[in-house]
């Protein structure tokens, strides 16, 4: 098997969201950075309350799904479906806004550390208008795998470690994501076969590691190759914590505006006026 290089580095810009919510964003900091199926990647972490407390307030979303990953912390998640779920160390929270959802994600803690992870999961056109949904997936439904030199939280997707065969949480979607959470204790190492044709990325968000001769950025989006069966990671002394993010890629035009991510500037016309007249969760 041929082993997967590195293609490209997106660096995280510090910006903010919400309302007012301190983040570092690589994937989607522009329209045109984007990694199909993904549209795209935040990291937020910050012991400062100011950085985060004034949370996200309701706000709507139309074509595509957010997956956000709690390391550690505590967030309420209420949409008008009546989906109300707490969000704490180790959890995700994956919604599917479909036809539309108006949700808010608030924090349920005056200080303290909060850190993690939002990603946007693009819908192909068949699927943008499927019925709202909501997961909440506790810590120990994630499976947590070990190896020698380290361990993985398998969010989503299936991986190969040793020859065998394991299953994420979250049931196969269209895209076929794979989202793991990989930790290498000092000087070690791990090889995974990724599926072919697979878009894939590394984030690297804790210590030091390379994908085969190359050294991953820090707080960035560390494209790989499109060619390539295998990804070949290695930590430096202090050992490493990092996001593994692939995915089948859609290959439909994406229009965007804001929370709504359609596949034509028509569409997202008609999401407006359904939004301003009260229909977009209809």
């Amino acid at each position: 098997m041929t082993l997967r290089s590195l293609k490209q580095i997106i660096p995280a810009l510090e910006t903010s969201d919400g309302a007012g919510v301190r983040i570092k964003r690589s994937i989607g900091q522009q329209q045109n950075i984007r990694l199909d199926p993904f549209l795209m990647l935040d990291e937020f972490g910050s012991a400062e309350a100011a950085d985060y407390i004034a949370g996200f307030p309701s706000h709507p979303h139309r074509g595509f799904e957010t997956v956000t990953y709690m390391i550690e912390g505590h967030m309420l998640h209420e949409d008008h479906l009546g989906n109300r779920g707490d969000l704490r160390n180790g959890g995700v929270q994956w919604m599917t806004a479909g036809r539309g959802i108006i949700h808010s994600e608030m924090p349920q803690q005056e200080e303290g550390v909060m850190r993690g992870f939002q990603l946007w999961l693009n819908l192909p056109a068949a699927e943008k208008m499927t019925k709202a949904g909501y997961r909440d997936i506790q810590p120990e439904e994630i499976p947590e795998l070990t190896f020698d030199g380290g361990k993985l939280k398998l969010i989503a997707g299936t991986l190969q470690i040793d020859g065998q065969a394991h299953a994420g949480a979250m049931p196969d979607r269209t895209t076929q994501p794979i989202y793991a959470d990989i930790h290498l204790a000092s000087d070690g190492s791990l090889r995974l076969p990724l599926p072919e044709g697979h878009n894939a990325m590394l984030y690297l968000y804790e210590g030091s590691a390379s994908l085969g001769e190359s050294s991953l950025q820090r707080s960035a989006a560390n494209v790989l190759s499109d060619d390539g069966e295998q990804i070949e990671l290695h930590a430096g002394q202090a050992g490493a914590r990092l996001l593994l993010i692939a995915g089948k890629p859609i290959g439909e035009p994406v229009v965007q505006y804001g929370p709504f991510v359609m596949n034509t500037r028509e569409e997202i016309e008609q999401t407006l006026r359904d939004y301003r007249d009260g229909r977009l969760t209809a």
